[in-house]
């Protein structure tokens, strides 16, 4: 339990880890192209994935200065974020979003990363409108 009575939420839970940063920085719907997955088809043709992340920082420093050196720069993340989806296909949405995190975590102002990893286009034999992965990893403990 928490000082205030609440309990304090592991990851995924549903909700961000209750520690120093409550300020939550999101980006949606980052589209990407790569080709993960377990069919010989997929890695062969490639299919487009969609990243959204929410990150827990404290954007105090950035607020107080009005300077981007003081904050995440979510221009740089996308592009590093894009690059560890689109290298080395694997077979699994697990391991690519587990590559997003760490992405994201490199950054030592993110205190948690929640990835949630689209495949729309996933090869099942029915009508659906998505299959989404959602993961959320805290500052040490990004591989437990």
């Amino acid at each position: 339990m928490t000082g205030a009575g609440r309990p304090l939420l592991r990851d995924g839970a549903g909700a961000p880890p209750q520690h120093g940063a409550q300020d939550e920085l999101a980006v949606t719907g980052v589209e990407c192209f790569a080709h993960h997955g377990v069919f010989d088809f997929e890695r062969r043709e490639g299919q487009v994935f969609v990243v959204d992340l929410v990150l827990g920082i404290d954007t105090r420093p950035a607020a107080a200065s009005d300077d981007l050196a003081q904050t995440v720069n979510y221009g740089t993340l996308v592009d590093d974020v894009k690059a560890a989806v689109e290298r080395d296909p694997v077979d699994l949405i697990e391991t690519v979003a587990q590559r997003i995190a760490d992405v994201c975590l490199l950054d030592t102002r993110v205190e948690w990363a929640r990835v949630t990893l689209h495949k729309p286009d996933a090869p099942i034999d029915a009508t659906y409108s998505d299959v989404a992965l959602t993961i959320t990893r805290t500052r040490g403990n990004a591989h437990d």
